[in-house]
Order: C-alpha cells, then sequence, then structure tokens
C-alpha cells in the first residue's frame, strides 16, 4: 500500500500521498516541486482554504524533506480499554484527547507511551499492543516550527480502575467512555485523535 500521510496545523490539514484522499471538503492542490514548507506555513494565516494536497509518486521522502526543515519531537500515547470494552479520555485544554506524552531521552517509545499513560491518569498497564498509527502535527514554541509525531498504541488494563487525572499536566478529568458515548466526545476533539478512534474502528 502506497504510504500516505496528514500533518495537522491548527485547523489545517495538508496530505501527502500518491491520489487526492476521498473526502468531502474541497482541497487545494500544491506544487510539490518547490514546495518549502516553512513558507507554506507562514501563509497559512492569510489563506481562507482549509486542506492542502501535495501529489507524489514519493510521499516518505517528500515527509522527510519537511521533517528536516522542522523541530520534530517525538511523542507517544495510547488508547486504552477496560474490562468492560470502555476506552479512557481525558479532558485537557477545553477538549476531549488521549493520553500521550514526549519521549524523554534514551527511552524506546513503547515505554513512553505506557509510562504517559499510567502518569497522566494514574492507572496500571496490563498489556500494550502493536502501534494503532502515527499521527504528526505542527505548532510554533518559542519562535521554532515544530513537528511532532505521535505512535499511538492499544493497551488494556484489569478489570475498571479508578482514574486519577494529572492534575499538574492539565488534566482536568479522566473518564471511562463506552463506546456508544464516543461519539459524543468526538465533537469537541482535535482531528487527530479522530484518526486513532478510527485506526480502532470507533468512528
Amino acid at each position: 500500500m502506497a504510504q500516505k500521510y496528514r500533518i495537522y496545523i491548527n485547523d489545517n490539514t495538508l496530505f501527502i500521498g500518491v491520489t487526492v484522499p476521498k473526502q468531502l471538503e474541497k482541497i487545494q492542490q500544491l506544487d510539490t516541486e518547490d514546495f518549502d514548507f516553512i513558507t507554506f506555513y507562514r501563509n497559512l494565516k492569510k489563506s481562507k482554504q482549509k486542506h492542502y494536497m501535495l501529489i507524489t509518486k514519493t510521499p516518505k521522502e517528500v515527509l522527510k524533506a519537511i521533517k528536516k526543515k522542522l523541530t520534530l519531537i517525538k511523542a507517544a500515547g495510547g488508547l486504552v480499554e477496560n474490562a468492560n470494552g470502555e476506552f479512557l479520555f481525558i479532558f485537557r485544554n477545553k477538549k476531549w484527547d488521549l493520553p500521550k506524552g514526549k519521549v524523554e531521552k534514551g527511552e524506546k517509545i513503547k515505554v513512553t507511551a505506557v509510562r504517559e499513560v499510567e502518569e497522566e491518569c494514574g492507572v496500571k498497564i496490563e498489556k500494550r499492543e502493536e502501534r494503532l498509527c502515527k499521527t504528526y502535527h505542527v505548532y510554533e514554541l518559542g519562535g521554532k516550527v515544530i513537528l511532532k509525531r505521535t505512535n499511538w498504541y492499544k493497551m488494556f488494563v484489569k478489570g475498571v480502575p479508578k482514574l486519577i487525572p494529572q492534575k499538574e499536566e492539565g488534566i482536568t478529568t479522566a473518564s471511562w467512555v463506552a463506546p456508544l458515548g464516543v461519539k459524543a466526545k468526538i465533537k469537541n476533539t482535535y482531528p487527530l485523535i479522530l484518526d486513532v478512534l478510527k485506526a480502532e474502528k470507533l468512528v
């Protein structure tokens, strides 16, 4: 299967792939030849379009070139299921989110994913499965344009443990959500969280 990527930038999305993705909204095709991510990023503020596309036979190479221009931060997180088949969501920065955090120096990404979930929600992870998906999003911090790559893993806990949201990380609520309740939460979440839920076929 041909690689395809999507990079989230605030409310905008940049797709990189061999063909245009199936979607209803309008998409603006960009010229891959002279594409410069930083220029594109700076001009986004003035643009009315939301979705952009780079069509290329080598999506992986294009992503690599973009990574070189930005500061890469690696993160990892989890979609956690309990014994009742409910999923763990956290509420942070006025949005529903999934627990995740940055990879520490010398730490394996899979280890980060479990550690962050345990720290942010006060639970013990019983089992971690293979990676569900990777997400990319771009933001600015201290004048640098940062590309955050997050690896997401499916995880399980024993029983239905009590959740303790990590307040110092800005998490106000942590809750178990039944699959039927997920639809209500996604009205107020980030587009990249939808990608994780789609990977698990929850939406």
